[in-house]
Parts: structure tokens; sequence; C-alpha cells
């Protein structure tokens, strides 16, 4: 299995963050390296979906765990292996702690992670951090 992960600080709120996740149409948004994602519902454990990074196939996806401001997790199969992507935010006095895990697990993982691996590496901090920009400058309204 190979694994990455990493985190970022902003002073965005959960609320203001989960914003951005939770319409995954607007993730190409942030996340450079995407520039499809479609929904067969609202994001909620058991919705599918698919996604087209930048370079590679399209390739579908299951939210497999969705707790709204607090985390969520999508699995995409690949050949003989399975991408899974955990999110969580952390809420801080001033804003909140999010983290990313990426994780490829199966007989083809060492392959996909030479593959992919090292894109995700490499890109997924800029990702964050170009998330918690956007977040930090969302409009929050007062409930």
């Amino acid at each position: 299995m190979w694994t990455f992960e990493h985190t970022e600080t902003t002073t965005a709120t959960p609320r203001q963050l989960w914003a951005h996740y939770a319409d995954p149409t607007r993730w190409p948004r942030w996340d450079h390296e995407v520039t499809a994602v479609t929904v067969d519902g609202p994001m909620a454990t058991g919705t599918r979906g698919t996604l087209k990074p930048r370079r590679g196939p399209k390739s579908s996806f299951i939210f497999s765990d969705v707790d709204p401001e607090v985390c969520f997790t999508d699995v995409s199969r690949l050949p003989l292996a399975s991408l899974t992507f955990v999110h969580r935010i952390e809420p801080t006095e001033t804003g909140c702690r999010f983290m990313h895990r990426v994780s490829i697990s199966g007989p083809l993982s060492p392959l996909f992670a030479r593959i992919i691996g090292r894109s995700l590496q490499a890109e997924l901090p800029t990702a964050m951090r170009t998330l918690a920009r956007l977040a930090e400058s969302s409009y929050q309204p007062v409930r």
C-alpha cells in the first residue's frame, strides 16, 4: 500500500471549507489536476460520481463516508487496486486545520504508486493551499 498525507491550516471556518467540498462539480476550481467532476446526487455516503483528471482517463468513484463539516472519503477502483482519498476538518480557535490522505491499495498498488502517486504527492499541497484561499475569501452567512 502507498500513502501520502498533507495538512494545512486556514482562517476559514469548517462551514466555509465544507462549502467547497460539498459541490464536487466545483472541485476543479481548487484542484487544477481535475478537469471535471459529475455526481449522481447530493454529496452523501453511497453517492457515485465520475472524475476526469487532467492527465489520465475518467474514473468512477463512490463516497464511502460523509459527515458534513467534519470529513468525507471517496474511493475509486483501479485495475486490481483502489485509490482512496480521506478529507478531514478540525476546528481551531482561528479557523480550522484540514487533512487530505490519499492511499493506493491492492495487488497493483506499487505500479499505480509509480504512475500516479508521485503526481498526487507533488500536486496535493498546492490544491489544498488553493482551497484554503478560496474558503477564506468565501462569504460566511450569519445564522
